[in-house]
C-alpha cells in the first residue's frame, strides 16, 4: 500500500522560488486566482494542503488592473472601525484609483484560507502600482498567469 506524501516544513522552504506577474490591462479576478494558485503552490507536486509550500509573488503594474461589466459602480468595498456608525464604504472603481495594491491583496486574501495559513500565506504578496519593485536581488523569473 502507498502512502501520501506530505512535504515537510523545510523542504518547501528550500524550494521557494520568486515569481513576477505583470498585471497590465488584466482582469482583477483572473489575476488574483492564478496569483492565490501560486501562493499557495497548488501547482506543485509537493502540494501539502496544511503546509506552506508556495512561492513569492511580486505583482507590478496593479494601476492598470481592470474590472469586468459594471463592477467599478457597483462593487463595494466595506470596513468597519468598530465603532457605532463606524462603517466606511467605497465603490471599486475608486478605490481601484487611490489603492490599487490594496484591491488586488483584498481579491487574492479572499481566495487564501481563512486561518493562519492563510494569513501566512498573504505575506508572500508583494503588490506594487507601477513597474519597478526593489526585490531585484532575489531573481524572480518573470511568468503569466
Amino acid at each position: 500500500m502507498k502512502t501520501t506524501y506530505m512535504a515537510k516544513r523545510e523542504e518547501a522552504l528550500a524550494a521557494r522560488r520568486w515569481y513576477v506577474v505583470d498585471a497590465n490591462e488584466k482582469v482583477l479576478g483572473r489575476v488574483a486566482s492564478g496569483v492565490a494558485n501560486l501562493l499557495r503552490g497548488k501547482g506543485k507536486p509537493t502540494f501539502t494542503p496544511h503546509e506552506d509550500t508556495g512561492d513569492f509573488v511580486i505583482v507590478i503594474n496593479a494601476a492598470s488592473l481592470k474590472l469586468t461589466g459594471s463592477k467599478t459602480k457597483q462593487k463595494l468595498y466595506r470596513r468597519h472601525s468598530g465603532y457605532p456608525g463606524g462603517l466606511k464604504t467605497e465603490v471599486a472603481g475608486k478605490a481601484l484609483q487611490d489603492n490599487p495594491a490594496r484591491v488586488l491583496r483584498a481579491a487574492v486574501q479572499g481566495m487564501l484560507p481563512k486561518n493562519r495559513l492563510g494569513r501566512q500565506l498573504a505575506t508572500k504578496l508583494k503588490v506594487y502600482a507601477g513597474a519597478d519593485h526593489p526585490h531585484a536581488a532575489q531573481q524572480p523569473v518573470v511568468i503569466s498567469v
